[in-house]
C-alpha cells in the first residue's frame, strides 16, 4: 500500500483573488503532501483555474502566502514557477500551431539545450507513458486528444516536483487514462506530488489520495474519495443532487433525417486521417454516437458533416435533399446546428461578447428586422436565456468568450446550438471540461431535443457518455466506421478494446 508523506511540499495560505464583479478564490487554504495524488474539485466557475494559475505565476492573489519546500513561494511568472519545481499541464492548449512537437517542447526549455537528446528524451518518455506522437508533425495538423499528449510530455520532460493536471484525461480513452494513471502513480511514488483536477469522479477515486472541494470561490472541505463514492463527491462539489438521463425513447415511426457516405477521402495535410468506408444514417428522433481514440478521424469526419470542407467523393443527404456541397451556413439555414470540439476560435470566436457569438451563428436572421437592423432586444434576450438555462457563470452577455472558464465556455456553446431548436444536431465532446452537474444538464438537454424529433450525430471519447444517452453506437479506427449496432446490445468490453485499437472486429 502506498505510504504519503505527513510533510507538506506545497500550502496556500488564506489565497485571495477577486476581479471586477467576480470573488474568485475567498481564503483558499489547503496543503500537498509530499508523495501525495490531489484532487481539487468544484463545479465550472468554482475557482479551481484561478486558483493554480496563483500557483503557477500567472496570476497573483490579492491576498494570502504559498510556501513550497518550507519557503516562502511567490512566483512572478510561470518560469519562476518552473524553476521552483511546480509543472502545469493545462487545459487549455498553450501551443504554437505552425510549430512542431518537438519545436513547441523545446520552446519551454532553456536556451542551448542539445536537440538531439531531447528529442531523444520526448520519445523514449512517449514509449513509455503510452502517449507516442509523432515529433516531426506541426501542432495545427493534430487532432486536440493528441495535442493534449504534448502538453503533458512537455510538462514531464520538467521533472517537477510538484505537478498540476487541469483535466488531462478530457480527450483521452480509458486505455490512454489509464497509462496516465500508471505514470502518475510511478511519480509520486517516486516523491513527485500532485495537483489533480478533474470533472471525471471515478477517476479521482480510482487515482487520488485526497480531494479539496470548492465551491463559489471557497473551500467545503477536504475528502478521502477512497471512502466516499463519486456520485456522492459530485453532490458535495455541486450543492445538489445529481441525477442520471435517460436514453431518448425509440420512436417506432421515426424517418430517415440524414445519410452520409464516404468510399475514400483524402486529408488535406500529411498528418491528416484518411476516412474510408464511411457509411450511416441517423434518423428522427435519434442519438447516433461516435466513439474511438483522438486521432482516428473524428476532426476529419466533424469538418464534412458540417460543410467546412467539402468533397465530390462523399454524398451526403438530408431530408431527401442532397447537400454535399452546402457550406456551414447554408446548412445551418436547413436546421442543422453544430458545435466542433474546439471551443475558442472554432466554436467561438476569443474576443467577441457572447452576444456576438450568438449572433454570428444565428441560422435565419432571427436577430434582424425587415430592413436588415439588427433586434438587440431579441438578441439579448436568447443570449440571456442560454446563459441562465445552461447555468453559464459569467458577468453577462456583454462578457468576452476569451474571459469564460473551458467549462462554461463549453456549457454556452453547446446551450447557444440546442436553443436553436435545430432539426439535426452535430456535436463534438459535448461535455469536455464540464462538471458533473452540468454534464447531466447537457446530456438531459440533447435527450430533450431528441424525444421532440430532432435527430443528433454525438462524437465523443467519453465511453459512459456514448453508453448512456446514444440509441446506436459506432467506432471510428484508423478513418474507418464500424457498423453502428443498438447500444443497449454493445458489450462494454469490446467496445473498449474496439476504442483502444486492440481488436479488430465490429460490435456485433
Amino acid at each position: 500500500m502506498k505510504t504519503v508523506s505527513k510533510y507538506s511540499l506545497f500550502q496556500s495560505i488564506g489565497i485571495t483573488k477577486n476581479f471586477p464583479g467576480v470573488r474568485a478564490n475567498e481564503n483558499i487554504s489547503l496543503s500537498v503532501k509530499e508523495s501525495q495524488i490531489h484532487a481539487l474539485l468544484g463545479e465550472n466557475g468554482a475557482g479551481k483555474s484561478t486558483l493554480v494559475k496563483i500557483f503557477y505565476g500567472l496570476l497573483q492573489p490579492d491576498k494570502g502566502e504559498m510556501i513550497l519546500k518550507g519557503s516562502k513561494y511567490s512566483p512572478k511568472n510561470p518560469k519562476n514557477a518552473r524553476s521552483s519545481g511546480i509543472g502545469m499541464v493545462f487545459q487549455h492548449f498553450s501551443l504554437f500551431e505552425p510549430l512542431t512537437v518537438l519545436e513547441n517542447i523545446l520552446l519551454g526549455l532553456d536556451q542551448g539545450v542539445n536537440k538531439h537528446e531531447i528529442g531523444l528524451k520526448v520519445s523514449e518518455l512517449s514509449k513509455t507513458y503510452g502517449l507516442e506522437t509523432n515529433l516531426s508533425s506541426f501542432i495545427g495538423d493534430l487532432s486536440a486528444g493528441e495535442r493534449q499528449r504534448v502538453e503533458i510530455i512537455r510538462a514531464l520532460l520538467q521533472e517537477p516536483n510538484l505537478l498540476i493536471m487541469d483535466e488531462p484525461t478530457s480527450v483521452l480513452t480509458p486505455f490512454e487514462a489509464n497509462n496516465l494513471f500508471s505514470t502518475l502513480k510511478k511519480l509520486s511514488d517516486d516523491g513527485t506530488s500532485i495537483l489533480y483536477i478533474s470533472h471525471k469522479l471515478q477517476e479521482i477515486a480510482d487515482l487520488c489520495d485526497t480531494a479539496t472541494v470548492l465551491r463559489k470561490g471557497e473551500v467545503i472541505g477536504e475528502y478521502d474519495p477512497k471512502t466516499i463514492s463519486p456520485k456522492e463527491l459530485g453532490e458535495i462539489m455541486v450543492g445538489q443532487p445529481l441525477t442520471t438521463p435517460n436514453r431518448p425513447k425509440k420512436n417506432k415511426k421515426q424517418k430517415a433525417l440524414f445519410s452520409f457516405k464516404a468510399k475514400k477521402v483524402e486529408p488535406d495535410t500529411q498528418f491528416g486521417m484518411t476516412l474510408k468506408d464511411i457509411d450511416f444514417q441517423v434518423n428522427e428522433s435519434e442519438i447516433l454516437g461516435i466513439g474511438g481514440v483522438a486521432g482516428n478521424g473524428q476532426e476529419e469526419l466533424m469538418q464534412l458533416l458540417i460543410g467546412e470542407k467539402r468533397k465530390d467523393s462523399i454524398f451526403i443527404e438530408f431530408r431527401g435533399d442532397d447537400i454535399s456541397k452546402l457550406n456551414p451556413r447554408k446548412r445551418r439555414g436547413l436546421g442543422i446546428a453544430f458545435a466542433p470540439e474546439e471551443r475558442l476560435g472554432h466554436a467561438a470566436v476569443a474576443n467577441l461578447s457572447l452576444l456576438e457569438n450568438s449572433l454570428i451563428t444565428d441560422p435565419k436572421d432571427r436577430f434582424s428586422d425587415y430592413l436588415g437592423f439588427i433586434n438587440f432586444e431579441n438578441l439579448q434576450s436568447y443570449t440571456t436565456s442560454v446563459i441562465e438555462k445552461f447555468n453559464v457563470k459569467t458577468t453577462g452577455f456583454k462578457a468576452s468568450a476569451g474571459s469564460l472558464s473551458g467549462g462554461n465556455l463549453q456549457k454556452f456553446v453547446v446551450g447557444r446550438e440546442i436553443e436553436q431548436s435545430p432539426v439535426l444536431f452535430i456535436v463534438n465532446q459535448p461535455t469536455w471540461g464540464v462538471d458533473a452537474l452540468s454534464a447531466s444538464n447537457i446530456r438531459e438537454s440533447i435527450v430533450e431535443i431528441t424525444n421532440a424529433g430532432a435527430g443528433v450525430i454525438l462524437i465523443s471519447q467519453d465511453l459512459d457518455e456514448l453508453l448512456e444517452i446514444t440509441n446506436r453506437i459506432a467506432f471510428l479506427s484508423e478513418g474507418t466506421l464500424s457498423k453502428p449496432v443498438e447500444t443497449s446490445n454493445a458489450v462494454v468490453s469490446d467496445i473498449g478494446a474496439i476504442m483502444g485499437g486492440l481488436v479488430e472486429k465490429e460490435t456485433e
